[in-house]
């Protein structure tokens, strides 16, 4: 698995299309795993902050319960992906899954609340976890065919087109 640091490494001008279609709109939707393993989808906020990817919880969530248990997640950005036939420009549907990994240490946390505006004690009983990224897909419209960009690391870039 990688952090966010490692796939722009790896892949500069994809995650730059990635980060842009993730950061194009502030809510995201996460799916964990409920204790039966069924999925629960939970409406979420996430940033790119440094070499990570952060996201939170309030005290006590089912979500971050779940991802206490189970860290597998599944995160999808905001779906903006247009149509062949929407004149509007799109940077297209972010999805990135792989462990959440729970930072209790506040000197590892300040920083990444520094960079959102918020002091270095706020929030001070929520959940915040760095994604340990096992893959980034980035799906966009190309005229009337549909690309799928795919990242994982150790095995690069792939690209898949439908028609």
């Amino acid at each position: 698995m990688a952090n966010w640091r490692e796939v722009t490494e790896a892949e500069p001008e994809f995650a730059a299309r990635v980060r842009e279609s993730f950061e194009s709109h502030k809510h995201k939707t996460i799916a964990t795993l409920r204790r039966d393993g069924s999925p629960r989808v939970s409406g979420i906020e996430a940033y790119i902050v440094g070499d990570d990817l952060w996201f939170g919880s309030m005290p006590g969530a089912l979500k971050a319960r779940d991802l206490r248990r189970d860290p597998r997640f599944a995160l999808h950005g905001p779906p903006v992906l247009l149509g062949a036939g929407d004149s509007a420009p799109s940077p297209g549907d972010t999805k990135l899954s792989g462990c959440a990994v729970e930072v209790t240490d506040r000197d590892r946390i300040a920083p990444m609340l520094a960079a959102r505006g918020h002091g270095p004690d706020a929030f001070p009983d929520s959940h915040f976890f760095r994604a340990d990224i096992r893959e980034v897909v980035l799906t966009h419209i190309e005229g009337s065919v549909m690309v799928i960009d795919l990242w994982r690391p150790g095995k690069g870039l792939q690209r898949l087109k439908r028609t």
